[in-house]
């Protein structure tokens, strides 16, 4: 039996046993979408310093870095599509198993596979905020907003490295040049929906998140490193309360010595797999159901 099979077979046997989960996922399972991760395997950070909340607030230099980076790494985000994974996960939402999924990732793609409880623990890149009057706009009008008051963004050459947050590493000098979108109701500076890096994820949302934990049978997390503490809680509480926390991961995380089990298979061929085990055995099931012996 090759691991992907026996690891397969070890989360179908979870799923039975415990039907009630939430699921957490990170950055690693839209790795498939095209969308890249913060760590490594090893939970080395991968890419630049990140932009951190208070200097995005204070800033004008800062909201023009994010702004030239996010102009130039927004398509990328938007064009994502889900992949296995999500859709597997949406699937086992369908049949019951999953009571929430809540995800670090800010881009959308478990609702767009069809997950409908879903908690954006840090947000939403497609939603744009002012930070006065708290308008709210698409993502995709910012873009257009962003071309307007800078044409010249449409010349300079967009092979930089994509970041997992919807934007793109760029030389200095173009965020120094950029004309900061501003909102069209008050003129106030806008902020993507997100909890950036330093900021607090808003605590109704954490209640949310708590609230259904504590109801749910066992904590499976998915594709995160669990390095950032928003996420890695909710690992320390469910072991606290005695609940397994399953890791479906290939590399190192904070909560490997929580772990009542460890899976590194790759996400979407591993719950795939998990679903067709629980679909065969509950064929079994039926069959024994209606053919007593």
């Amino acid at each position: 039996m090759t691991s992907l099979q026996q690891d397969a077979l070890t989360l179908a046997n979870l799923i039975a046993k415990y039907p009630k989960l939430v699921v957490l996922t990170g950055a690693g399972i839209s790795h498939d979408s095209g969308i890249p991760t913060y760590r490594d395997h090893r939970g080395t950070w991968l890419h630049a310093k990140p932009i951190q909340e208070q200097a995005f607030l204070s800033e004008d230099i800062t909201r023009k870095r994010y702004w030239a980076r996010s102009w130039f790494g927004w398509p990328k985000m938007r064009d994502a599509q889900p992949n296995p994974a999500h859709f597997a996960l949406a699937e086992l939402e369908q049949r019951g198993s999953i009571e929430l999924v809540i995800t670090q990732n800010v881009d959308r793609l478990h609702q767009r596979a069809g997950s409908r409880n879903v908690v954006d623990l840090h947000g939403r890149v497609d939603q744009v905020r002012c930070l006065n009057c708290n308008a709210v706009y698409s993502r995709d009008n910012i873009q257009s907003l962003l071309l307007r008051q800078n044409p010249w963004l449409e010349s300079v050459p967009s092979s930089h490295p994509s970041r997992p947050d919807g934007d793109m590493d760029v030389p200095e000098d173009i965020f120094h040049a950029l004309a900061l979108p501003k909102c069209d109701a008050c003129s106030g500076n806008l902020m993507p929906d997100v909890v950036f890096f330093g900021g607090s994820v808003p605590s109704p949302t954490v209640t949310v998140c708590r609230d259904a934990l504590d109801k749910a049978d066992a904590l499976i997390a998915i594709g995160s490193s669990l390095m950032v503490f928003s996420g890695y809680r909710f690992c320390r509480r469910a072991s606290r309360q005695g609940k397994p926390v399953v890791i479906i991961n290939p590399g190192v995380t904070r909560a490997d010595d929580l772990a009542h089990a460890k899976l590194q298979s790759p996400a979407a061929p591993l719950l795939m797999r998990a679903i067709d085990h629980v679909n065969q055995a509950r064929c079994r099931e039926s069959s024994a159901r209606d053919n007593p012996k």
